[in-house]
């Protein structure tokens, strides 16, 4: 018998004992103690919150220990996840791929090498790291100049092969495109900072010194591949009002709007189109800084040949360490990422497909009804994505028993942790309430869609899984109402005595976002 089929047989005989067994704290479902009832009678009247008018709602909670379902209003109901869809991505890529698992990013030679002199091509062979900043890059050409190359007669291949090349989710709007959020996926890409979202560019516009004259901009990393077309204009006075945008099918970013003198520079992240020249330009830079000429033209998209012979390697963070900006940070770049990953170490096929396929079986596995729900992407930026919160809570309650559960539990975000690789997009919710530093939940936002799934200890020492999905609203938050239902969780008591106020003080409503942007943590928006 298969582990974890091995595991969840054991859950559900334990379960059945509960049953059987049951006492003055461990009613079945058919019947509820009081502290269960009072615990309903709290969630129907945050969900029959005026906000959720005309809005559905599937929210399910079990305590771990027993199995027994404490609350359960539309468990069955498939509803679009959102982020929450990164609980089935992230575990998939843990449980099999392994903690362990790194991206390597290599660089061959082919031909003859005469002194200084390489006779043939140079190849940037990407793994599909996600986390390769600018000074990874150039520690690779480091290598590659200390290796004795100086000059190189053919042409730098930007090796991308490991993955195909369909750069954006199939179902992804096209509206999305521009945005940090929506960045194009290639196993050959940069990201510009530690917040690691592959694929972007940040652009910064400083004021001029004087009024009249253009803000400075600038680009992190410094590249050419992206051309910037300064419109904004530099005031003695007023709101700065800079606006930072890509056109659609290039890389020329429009720079629009205005900046006063003495302000703070105004920024963006902004992705790219084509991540693998991106990158190729970042390291034929690095390669120059370094003394290594390079001959010949930029080529994109070649495999690199079995006879060619290495000079240069970076191996990536571990899987379990990436776990930690992932999910903190709600990235959706790592997500497809670890999924044409999964689908490329298991089946020799870096795809969307093959990946929803190993990913879909990994969570039947767990336990999951397969046939109920549909995953098209890995992060859940698609509206496609279907699942019920029932769902999400078998698998919530499933991982519990596999090996690397403390560290995928550590990197999920924990509300009211001001520390942005902490409490990442719960870092400014349920402060100084029994949820602070207790729930750790993966958070989900589209316009009209929110999420919130993980878990929480009650105030009697119980570990309970929970999922709260909430659609087709048409206020511009209910992170509030999100909010209540886990901090109940927190106060609740199984003799009766729970703790929590029923309906915390309101919390004033955020202003709507793009699609895809987690709202309680968000690069140039605040929400």
């Amino acid at each position: 018998m298969h582990r974890r089929h091995f595991v969840r047989a054991v859950a559900l005989l334990t379960l059945a004992a509960t049953a059987a067994t049951t006492g003055a704290s461990g009613a079945t479902a058919e019947s509820p103690t009081p502290a269960t009832t009072r615990l309903h009678d709290t969630i129907d009247t945050i969900l029959a919150d005026a906000r959720l008018g005309g809005a559905q709602a599937s929210v399910v909670v079990v305590d771990t220990s027993t199995g027994q379902t404490l609350y359960d209003r539309n468990g069955d109901r498939r509803l679009i996840p959102a982020s929450n869809t990164k609980l089935m991505t992230s575990t998939a890529a843990l449980g099999l791929l392994g903690p362990g698992h790194r991206f390597t990013t290599d660089v061959h030679t082919s031909g003859k090498r005469r002194a200084g002199l390489l006779t043939g091509n140079l190849y940037l062979r990407g793994g599909g790291d996600p986390t390769m900043l600018a000074a990874d890059y150039d520690a690779l050409a480091a290598q590659v100049a200390a290796d004795g190359v100086r000059v190189v007669a053919g042409n730098l291949v930007a090796d991308d092969t490991r993955y195909d090349h369909t750069r954006l989710g199939p179902d992804w709007t096209w509206d999305d495109e521009p945005y940090y959020y929506a960045a194009q996926v290639s196993a050959l890409t940069v990201a510009p900072d530690t917040d690691y979202d592959a694929g972007t560019v940040i652009v910064q516009a400083a004021p001029a010194g004087r009024a009249g004259a253009p803000p400075v901009v600038s680009t992190t990393p410094p590249t050419g591949y992206v051309r910037v077309d300064n419109r904004a204009v530099t005031v003695a006075e007023g709101e700065t009002s800079i606006s930072i945008e890509r056109e659609h099918g290039g890389n020329t970013v429009v720079v629009t709007g205005q900046i006063a003198v003495g302000d703070e520079p105004a920024s963006d992240w902004v992705t790219v189109w084509e991540p693998t020249g991106y990158a190729a330009d970042v390291f034929r830079a690095a390669l120059h800084r370094h003394g290594v000429r390079v001959i010949g033209r930029t080529v994109l998209g070649q495999a690199t040949p079995e006879t060619t012979h290495p000079v240069a390697r970076h191996d990536s963070m571990s899987l379990g360490e990436l776990m930690t900006p992932f999910l903190k940070l709600s990235n959706n770049g790592h997500a497809e990422v670890l999924t044409k990953e999964i689908g490329r170490v298991l089946s020799g096929s870096g795809t969307w497909a093959a990946g929803m396929t190993a990913i879909s079986e990994y969570v039947a596995d767990t336990g999951m009804d397969t046939g109920r729900l549909r995953q098209r992407d890995g992060s859940g930026l698609s509206r496609r994505n279907l699942v019920p919160a029932a769902e999400f809570v078998d698998l919530l309650n499933a991982v519990r028993a596999e090996p690397w559960f403390e560290t995928w539990y550590a990197a999920l975000p924990i509300a009211g942790q001001p520390e942005r690789f902490v409490g990442g997009t719960l870092r400014s919710r349920m402060a100084g309430t029994p949820a602070a530093g207790n729930v750790h939940a993966k958070t989900g936002s589209l316009t009209g869609v929110s999420g919130l799934s993980g878990y929480v200890t009650s105030a009697d020492g119980r570990l309970l899984a929970f999922a709260i999905l909430l659609n087709n609203y048409l206020t511009a938050s209910v992170k509030p109402l999100e909010d209540q239902i886990a901090v109940a969780l927190a106060g609740f008591r199984a003799d009766g005595t729970s703790t929590a106020r029923l309906a915390p003080p309101a919390v004033p409503e955020t202003p709507r976002t793009p699609e895809g942007v987690e709202c309680s943590w968000v690069k140039p928006i605040t929400c």
